[in-house]
């Protein structure tokens, strides 16, 4: 699943250049989850020993507009449903600039960011097995140290 800094790059330059041009903003990339929303679903889901792990892989392109194609491309492009239906040509320019400027690298192409999280929770369930009572062990942890020892001897009775 897409995390919530997902292409965060994008956004902001999108956003400064709308600004600039058109007085406003208007969200051009689909909302993604941030990592504390994504815990508490799971826990009000019933999970618990939740683990929630997080990737960030950074894809250079050339420019803006070839990070806007493959968004296409993956399908990827913003699904709201009162989205801005397009973007005015200087507004664009004015994006590829200021993503150039602001993120750009020294080879001239320009990151995009993925966040990728993967999430494990655990729900208990009555026909799992259940933990054995206190003091109930056939070793102490003292014996521990002795490992080698004990397996050695249960050897030479068999």
């Amino acid at each position: 699943m897409m995390g919530g800094e997902t292409l965060y790059e994008l956004r902001c330059s999108l956003q400064l250049a709308e600004l600039e041009r058109e007085g406003g903003f208007a969200p051009h990339i689909s909302p993604f989850t941030a990592v504390t929303d994504l815990g508490n679903l799971l826990e009000q889901a019933g999970f618990n020993m939740l683990t929630v792990d997080i990737d960030e892989i950074v894809v250079n392109y050339p420019g803006i507009f070839e990070v806007m194609e493959d968004l296409r491309g993956m399908g990827e492009s913003n699904c709201a449903w009162s989205r801005k239906p397009l973007l005015h040509r200087d507004t664009m320019l004015a994006a590829a600039a200021i993503y150039k400027e602001m993120y750009g690298n020294d080879d001239g192409s320009v990151p995009a960011t993925f966040q990728i999280l993967y999430m494990i929770g655990w729900k208990p369930h009555e026909s799992q097995a259940k933990p054995a009572h206190r003091g109930s062990a056939t070793l102490s942890i003292g014996d521990l140290g002795k490992m080698s020892e004990l397996i050695t001897k249960k050897n030479k009775e068999f």
